[in-house]
């Protein structure tokens, strides 16, 4: 037999059979990991099998490979999002593009960390969607493709940057994109830590890391569009901006 014990945010859950529940998690140690939780269809679980919840998990299994049970205590309810549809909105795309983009049992402890803050940070309305921006930014980097916002590509100054590239993702000030000025992302101040970080700044971010999530991490998953609850997110946070 096999066990491990870690802790994890509920990423998602779904029925199995008639008093089961299949979840996913994402730990620390463990990565993006499935199991089965025994009565956890029941309503006795209802409250703790809440998605974007903290929870303290045991795992075990006869092999490795097997989908394995959970024993699964509670940590951290973050119900409180509930009652907001933006921030019920803005959670619902960080787990879908946690589950979307991570491989399953791969360890990834620094997004995992991360992931962690911004669900707490949803508790200050302020705050959480210039942390959601750079969550993604985060989540660009941790996978491969991150954005280099240190310097200019073409002539290596760091003032003023304008520009950044949708191949590259690396920065172009004004100077050096030059003609090819139309062919860039606007490069917004709120991915510099510039700015004052209000709605309009954020979205302005979101449309860069969006292009990198589409066309850099989706388009390299076949038959993998990106998750619909990010769009969603956005349209919500937009309606607001407006």
């Amino acid at each position: 037999m096999i066990e491990w014990r870690d802790q994890g945010i509920l990423l998602g859950t779904r029925r199995h059979g008639e008093t089961s529940a299949i979840i996913e998690v994402l730990t620390e140690t463990r990565g993006l990991h499935a199991g089965i939780v025994r009565g956890g269809a029941g309503r006795r679980m209802a409250p703790v099998l809440q998605p974007g919840a903290q929870i303290d998990l045991s795992w075990k299994a006869r092999l490795e490979d097997h989908l394995g049970t959970f024993s699964v205590e509670p940590v951290r309810s973050r119900t409180s999002v509930l009652s907001d549809r933006l921030l019920l909105a803005g959670m619902a795309s960080v787990l879908s593009l946690l589950r979307f983009s991570l491989p399953e049992r791969e360890a990834h402890p620094a997004l995992y960390h991360g992931s962690t803050r911004l669900l707490d940070l949803f508790q200050h309305p302020d705050l959480w969607p210039l942390g959601y921006l750079r969550w993604e930014m985060d989540l660009l980097d941790d996978l491969g493709f991150g954005l280099d916002l240190s310097a200019c590509a073409v002539l290596g100054t760091n003032e003023p940057l304008s520009y950044v590239s949708p191949r590259t993702g690396r920065a172009v000030s004004a100077l050096g994109a030059g003609d090819w000025a139309d062919r860039l992302l606007p490069l917004p101040d709120a991915l510099l830590g510039r700015g004052t970080g209000d709605t309009q700044e954020v979205l302005a971010g979101l449309r860069v890391t969006g292009h990198f999530l589409t066309h850099h991490l989706a388009a390299g998953m076949v038959q993998k569009p990106l998750p619909e609850a990010r769009a969603r997110f956005i349209d919500r946070l937009e309606a607001k901006g407006g």
